[in-house]
């Protein structure tokens, strides 16, 4: 009791002490005014303006040529940029892209006339009603038609009076490092920005969650609130749509096109991906560990670090520290490469898979089975996505 009367009286005397400050800093700032004011009259004009006004300069042929193909470039690709506003159950509510509370901002892009759209799977989870604004100004309710929250990827759909204008999805197969690119969304709330930078590198994402695949780094600026818009070559077609930034901005990541391409006819389809998993946690074979895993020459394959009770991996007779080296006769010597291939193999083909066993080549075949929604089990390690 006391400490709190203490402490209010703190709060208290400090606000007090305030106003007396402000009222003399008033004071104060109105005796400099009185006083500055003849040292201001003092200070002599300079003859015509005060600044100098710029001439026409010639800008190099080049450089002139690139601007105009970059401010061309932007103004082409904006209209079929869109805002997505999403509102969320205030107990189920995320954290906001723009502010907090039960509402949050992303981007998105249209890819058909008809008004289907792209946009990141967290822009719109748990979502109780999106809203979609068009370039144009429109503001339109959209429906999920699908989502996937390992490559965080999502479809929409707006009934709109009209066609609307769309972004083209490239090759993003042919991108290379070094190569420019632009950047565009709804930063921070903000309308319809551009950001130019270039391919940083094509890799591992931040989070390993995506199941195998290689994504686009950029250094084009990707803030909070760009979720979702497009990455898009100096053709104007989008090689990437953007998905996940450091917390400074300063590099993003965006899921290759041609992944978006595999994986929007199932979310049309089935309103989610099915991603194929043997059940297993699974281990980089290094110089450090191969003896555990019974090889004595090179490290090759990919180790199996445990095998979850119950699925396609343990029916088959797979065990902890066996190592995999085939899939259907596919070389693999990573485990990414053991993620792209498991991931994308159907629900219920059943493949061949070699291993070496204490180092002696065993071969089991596994029924593949449905990657599980709701993630790993609980208590457990949590297995990388394959």
């Amino acid at each position: 009791m006391t400490t709190n009367r203490r402490t209010g009286a703190g709060r208290g005397g400090l606000r007090r002490s305030w106003g007396r400050g402000a009222l003399g800093g008033l004071g104060l700032l109105g005796g400099l005014g009185l006083l500055a004011a003849p040292i201001a009259a003092q200070v002599r004009a300079p003859a015509g303006t005060l600044w100098q006004e710029a001439s026409p300069t010639p800008v190099d042929p080049e450089l002139a040529r690139l601007n105009a193909a970059l401010t061309g470039l932007a103004e082409r690709l904006r209209p079929a940029l869109v805002q997505i506003r999403v509102r969320r159950p205030p107990s189920e509510s995320a954290a906001s892209e723009a502010g907090g509370g039960a509402r949050a901002l992303g981007s998105g892009f249209v890819i058909h006339s008809s008004g289907y759209l792209v946009t990141n799977a967290h822009v719109v989870e748990g979502a109780q009603r999106v809203e979609v604004r068009l370039a144009s100004g429109p503001r339109l309710s959209a429906t999920v038609v699908g989502r996937d929250a390992r490559v965080d990827l999502a479809l929409l759909k707006v009934e709109a009076p009209d066609p609307l204008p769309v972004l083209p999805l490239g090759d993003s197969e042919t991108l290379r490092v070094g190569e420019l690119v632009l950047a565009l969304g709804h930063p921070f709330g903000l309308e319809q920005t551009v950001s130019l930078g270039i391919v940083s590198r094509k890799g591992a994402p931040l989070l390993v969650a995506a199941p195998g695949f290689d994504f686009i780094q950029t250094d084009a600026a990707v803030n909070p609130g760009n979720s979702g818009g497009p990455l898009v070559n100096m053709a104007g077609q989008v090689i990437g749509v953007n998905t996940m930034a450091a917390r400074n901005g300063s590099i993003g990541f965006a899921i290759p096109a041609n992944l978006v391409k595999d994986l929007l006819p199932q979310l049309l389809e089935k309103g989610k991906v099915e991603w194929g998993w043997l059940g297993v946690r699974i281990d980089e074979i290094t110089e450090e560990n191969a003896k555990e895993y019974g090889l004595l020459g090179a490290p090759r394959g990919v180790g199996i670090e445990g095998v979850l009770s119950g699925q396609p991996a343990a029916q088959a007779g797979i065990q902890a520290k066996d190592v995999v080296v085939a899939i259907d006769g596919t070389p693999v010597n990573a485990p990414r490469e053991l993620q792209r291939i498991v991931g994308t193999m159907p629900i219920g083909k059943t493949i061949q898979v070699a291993v070496l066993r204490g180092g002696q080549p065993q071969d089991f075949r596994v029924t593949i089975g449905r990657f599980p929604e709701e993630g790993p089990e609980p208590g457990g390690p949590a297995p990388a996505p394959r």
